[in-house]
């Protein structure tokens, strides 16, 4: 049980900590995303005269929102589920029942990733229409193990660096909200398998409360 702990621990630490940061750079993408479409609104019906940005800017925030947030909701029980059996079950076949469920579900995860991934790289190809960025970014850095990278639009084995000047941004940056929601649901699906398994053994006494500020229907 101590070693179910200790592996669990980290991922509370980064799932709790990436939470706070996804919620709060989800209000502000949000708070943005609002005022940005306030402003088509403006210049397309009051001014007759409409900008080429605003809709695109507005899914750039919009994708990046859904990216970060959903892993909070994740972990918070705020996705809609059907969860009449598990309910009506004991508390060992309920826990046995989830964790084939999250099982599943880490399945198809990892599966996103990579799908994710693919996808991210193919943005690499085109860029935005309209929106610019002051710089352009290089990230790469290996996966030992794995035949991936976290990479992002070059070639190189391994970097890290900004390059100033105006350029147009890459779809990849809007492509890569998927990839690292994904990645970030992964997290938090390994915590609650673990999470299962200890209350499958019956050491739930011994596990961190979740914060669920969810309302669930009765």
């Amino acid at each position: 049980m101590p070693i179910l702990l200790a592996l669990l621990r980290p991922f509370e630490i980064v799932n709790t900590a990436m939470g706070r940061l996804g919620r709060g750079v989800t209000v502000v993408a949000m708070a943005l995303m609002v005022i940005v479409i306030l402003i088509q609104v403006v210049f397309r019906y009051v001014l007759n005269n409409a900008l080429p940005w605003p809709d695109e800017a507005a899914r750039f925030l919009m994708l990046w929102m859904t990216g970060l947030i959903a892993p909070y909701a994740f972990r918070r029980g705020g996705f809609v589920a059907i969860d009449m059996v598990e309910r009506a079950l004991p508390k060992r076949p309920a826990a046995l029942l989830s964790l084939v469920l999250l099982s599943l579900s880490l399945v198809v995860l990892i599966v996103g990733v990579r799908l994710g991934y693919n996808h991210t790289m193919s943005g690499c190809l085109f860029k935005s229409s309209t929106l610019w960025m002051p710089f352009t970014f290089s990230f790469a850095m290996p996966l030992p193990g794995l035949d991936m990278s976290l990479t992002l639009c070059t070639k190189a084995d391994a970097a890290f660096g900004l390059t100033w000047g105006w350029a147009k941004m890459p779809l990849a940056m809007m492509y890569a909200s998927l990839y690292v929601g994904l990645i970030l649901l992964v997290l938090v699906n390994v915590e609650l398998l673990l999470r299962g398994l200890a209350t499958l053994l019956g050491r739930e006494d011994h596990l961190r409360p979740l914060p669920r500020d969810v309302v669930e229907a009765e």
